[in-house]
């Protein structure tokens, strides 16, 4: 049996383009498998062969049925399933504080949409992709949902990053930075499909903007391209009372039940917000089997609501975790989104067994994973299943003493603690070293942008 350092099992691990016929095992840790069982295993460990998980059992019982496996030591750390963010809009991290303590249509209309018709182009999104990655991965985040323009620069930049990702090409009924027309935004979709329909780590989705920024039609013809292309659908739906008093007034009807009557809503559906649907629209999304992203941070800090997370996890409904962009959180963390959903609705039902830390811990991996469509494949170490896969820290001073893993998971654990994270079984982060990012570069550049927007702003003014 060989026994590597991470630096060298890393050196294994990419030696060629070809994913490594051993088996890699990362042992002797607390194995949180998040299964169906719950099952946590001491002194666990987890077997991989190529991209998968082959193996998840005792220590002593893996290194004697993989012999020749390298190693990797977890020893005294956390090995888990890697996090889910199900709703982001990851370039907007070049945006990070441009516009808060605002009102969601006065922070979109007066604010970010005139920063993005100044500032937003190929290059912007790059290196917003980049920024985003480098801080997802650090967290330990190894599958986002995305939403922007010129999402295909987005896949570029994340599958060289390593990180697996939902990503939706963003439809709208106004000029976007992008596409100009609608026409033009449908063909630039149709292309971006096909392109990544095979790819080993992005899913290619189609994404209109919102019911309240997308006509009828438009809604109903990007409906039509996702279910052709077998893709996911991903909107904004139900996210703030404006938008549910202008449908009314202009529909005569609710947001879920408007975008239902369309034809629209099905399992291959991802919800972001879902702030304000009532007990007949929840019963809808848990028969159409729509998956919903919760975004608990940004719906505070905007003061948008409190999403009925509770009512819809009774209803059966897919519940994950979403950041939202980090122009409105101010970050990509799901710790903390974890955290704060665990809190957030204790305060608002009165009740302190409400959203209990493994449901929370379930919402930031395989309820988001299944409310992305990918619960088959990620969110869970078990057999078959993607090595997504990180190991994380436990012997923090915030973190000690120990009593309950997961408690500690979910009220104590920061992405500072995340120690290594592997996607597909490839090592991307490892005990302060980034692998497969630049960081230094992509935080240079960064401060560049901010210098450029902000004399945009400053000229805007003028």
């Amino acid at each position: 049996m060989k026994h590597l350092a991470p630096v060298l099992v890393f050196a294994v691990l990419t030696a060629s383009p070809a994913l490594p016929e051993k088996v890699l095992l990362i042992t002797g840790g607390t194995v949180v498998t998040v299964n169906a069982n719950s099952s946590v295993i001491d002194d666990g460990a987890v077997a991989i062969k190529k991209d998968r998980i082959t193996a998840v059992g005792p220590s002593d019982a893996l290194r004697k049925r993989f012999p020749d496996a390298e190693i990797y030591d977890a020893k005294g750390k956390v090995v888990m399933p890697g996090l889910v963010n199900a709703h982001a809009h990851v370039p907007m991290g070049l945006f990070r504080g441009i516009a808060d303590d605002l009102k969601l249509m006065d922070w979109l209309e007066n604010h970010i949409f005139p920063a993005e018709k100044a500032n937003v182009d190929e290059e912007f999104v790059r290196w917003g992709t980049k920024l985003a990655c480098l801080e997802m991965i650090r967290g330990g985040t190894t599958t986002f949902v995305d939403m922007y323009y010129f999402e295909d620069a987005i896949a570029e930049e994340t599958a060289a990053c390593g990180l697996r990702a939902v990503l939706g090409q963003t439809l709208i009924d106004f000029p976007a930075p992008d596409f100009k027309t609608w026409e033009a935004a449908t063909a630039g979709t149709a292309a971006f499909l096909k392109r990544w329909q095979d790819h080993p780590l992005i899913t290619p989705a189609v994404a209109p903007h919102a019911p309240y920024t997308v006509s009828a039609t438009h809604l109903q013809e990007a409906s039509r391209m996702a279910r052709e292309a077998g893709v996911p659908l991903v909107m904004h739906l139900a996210e703030d009372r404006a938008e549910v008093e202008r449908i009314l007034k202009e529909k005569n009807t609710t947001p879920v039940r408007y975008v239902d009557s369309l034809g629209i809503l099905g399992d291959h559906v991802l919800a972001a917000h879902m702030i304000w649907p009532d007990d007949e629209e929840i019963a809808i999304l848990a028969e159409r089997g729509v998956g919903v992203a919760h975004c608990p941070q940004s719906n505070m800090k905007i003061a948008a609501g409190i999403a009925p997370v509770p009512k819809l996890l009774a209803a059966g409904v897919d519940v994950g975790l979403g950041s939202d962009g980090p122009a409105s959180n101010n970050d990509v963390s799901i710790w903390e989104e974890a955290d704060t959903a665990a809190k957030l609705h204790k305060v608002n039902t009165g009740d302190p067994t409400v959203i209990n830390a493994r449901e929370a811990l379930h919402m930031a991996t395989l309820g988001g994973a299944r409310a992305i469509g990918q619960g088959d494949e990620i969110g869970s170490l078990e057999v078959g299943k993607r090595a997504d896969i990180i190991v994380v820290g436990l012997d923090g001073v915030h973190q000690t003493p120990l009593y309950n893993v997961t408690s500690s998971l979910i009220y104590a654990t920061k992405s500072n603690d995340v120690e290594a994270v592997f996607v597909n079984g490839k090592l991307l982060y490892d005990q302060g070293r980034f692998l497969t990012v630049a960081a230094d570069e992509v935080l240079a550049k960064a401060n560049e942008y901010r210098d450029r927007i902000r004399q945009s702003l400053a000229a805007a003014k003028n």
